[in-house]
């Protein structure tokens, strides 16, 4: 059981790590040009207006939410030229998930 768990746990150790490093040198300048990303929302399911807006703006602009892996990654990717999440988006989707 443990050599199964064992390459897994080191796997996504790396990636974290590479996903650190990566944010690290964007932030020293050495990635691409600075650009700031969206903000979070706690609404996981939009309704009204907040739909309509959401549904015309390219997905890159929208702001993250809570349990949305498909845009969140999309944006990552945008924003910080990796897909993977770090541990600070786990601790902000945790915290948009509580607030009312």
């Amino acid at each position: 059981m443990i050599k199964y768990i064992l390459p897994s746990l080191m796997f996504l150790f790396a990636l974290t790590i590479l996903g650190q490093s990566d944010a690290v040198a964007q932030a020293n300048g050495f990635g691409r040009t600075a650009v700031v990303e969206p903000g979070w929302t706690s609404r996981v399911i939009k309704r009204g207006m907040d739909r309509v807006i959401s549904k015309n703006t390219p997905i890159e602009l929208r702001p993250y939410r809570p349990l949305h892996f498909y845009g969140n990654t999309v944006r990552r990717k945008y924003y910080r030229g990796n897909p993977f999440p770090m541990p600070r988006d786990f601790v902000r989707t945790g915290i948009e998930l509580l607030r009312p």
